[in-house]
């Protein structure tokens, strides 16, 4: 089984004026509604072509994240702000608890999947490190300083704001096309979602998994969970290892095609749409597929660090998270009060001890 492709040249045309009907109207891009609301709530991600990402401006960005991270750990310590809930700046291997490993109930779960869909429960925390560099505007008033902080910027790496910059930009238009088209497919206005993205903390948040020296199979990186954001969005990585897992409980070891975009549903969405569309479930451990590409990259002498290009859509933090519109009436819609963003943002980085590491 395969992630469905949707390519977005149809919508990047509608918005660019090149159809002379009234854009998200044509039949076309209806079609195409339906179809992105479909696929993220059967498999809790899709796969997406978009002509304003290319794999060059993915490429610039990652042979600069790789050498950031192999920096000795000294030298990255000093963009750590565990004060601000790592949500800004460096986050070592180590820190990160993932939701499976604390949360017993969905252990129990777990344990009752079939052995081919069972994850692997971490008993450590994430070996990934992280930079989250924030993108686009904030706002001028919050109450949640610590999600709206001003971006970290490391030492010589001359070149640093303006990649990081334009890339997490293009990704946020590509986040903000499929949100637009999923809107109108869950029977919404088509602004429903990206309205409340307003002046929202997002995060491009590259991982960094070291397969130099965590380079065995079943080693966990990014332990079973599920992303606490809108929407999540990656490109292509050189090293697979990501696995979903589907509504109707399947695994799949996620493979992208070249030139396509992952975007994964995340616990914001569900908390919208009352619980229609699941935030999707994932892992990231070293599988034989890993190992396959690790062997290249050395016999081609290239860097052993696995960098993801993530980067996290999120609601404004103080906009008010509720299911919308229809879904304000579905007998789950109980299960997902109307709280601010930021309070369960913030209530989720603790769980997963983001929050609290000094002086909160």
């Amino acid at each position: 089984m395969e992630i469905p492709v949707i390519d977005l040249t149809p919508y990047v045309d509608a918005v660019s004026g090149k159809f002379s009907c009234d854009q998200l109207l044509h039949p076309e891009l209806k079609a195409m509604c339906s179809e992105v609301s479909r696929i993220l709530r059967e498999y809790g991600a899709l796969l997406v072509r978009d002509p304003r990402c290319s794999t060059e401006d993915n490429n610039r960005f990652i042979d600069m994240m790789e050498k950031y991270f192999e920096q000795p750990d000294e030298v990255k310590r000093v963009q750590e702000r565990p004060h601000q809930h790592y949500q800004v700046g460096s986050t070592p291997g180590g820190v990160e608890i993932p939701r499976s490993m604390v949360d017993l109930e969905m252990q129990k779960k777990l344990k009752q999947l079939p052995k081919d869909r069972q994850p692997t429960i971490p008993t450590t925390p994430d070996l990934k490190s992280r930079y989250m560099w924030r993108v686009g505007p904030r706002p001028t008033k919050t109450r949640f300083q610590e999600l709206n902080s001003e971006p970290v910027l490391p030492e010589g790496f001359p070149e640093w704001k303006p990649i990081m910059d334009s890339w997490g930009l293009k990704m946020i238009s590509t986040v903000e096309a499929v949100a637009e088209l999923a809107a109108i497919g869950f029977d919404l206005p088509n602004d429903s979602f990206t309205n409340l993205m307003k002046l929202g903390p997002h995060l491009l948040a590259p991982t960094g998994s070291d397969l130099g020296r965590h380079g065995e199979e079943g080693t966990v990186f990014a332990g079973y969970h599920y992303d606490i954001n809108f929407l999540t969005i990656h490109y292509k990585s050189k090293f697979p290892g990501l696995s979903i897992w589907l509504r109707s409980g399947e695994k799949l070891e996620v493979k992208v095609p070249e030139g396509c975009l992952l975007i994964q549903a995340g616990k914001q969405l569900e908390w919208m749409t009352a619980g229609d569309c699941k935030a999707g479930m994932h892992e990231v451990v070293v599988t034989k597929s890993t190992l396959k590409a690790i062997e290249a990259a050395k016999k081609e002498n290239r860097s052993l660090w696995r960098v993801s290009s993530t980067l996290f859509s999120n609601v404004a933090s103080d906009a008010v998270l509720k299911p919308l519109g229809h879904f304000a009436t579905s007998p789950l819609a109980v299960n997902y009060p109307a709280m601010y963003a930021g309070d369960y943002f913030e209530k989720e980085l603790s769980v997963i001890k983001l929050k609290g590491k000094v002086g909160a």
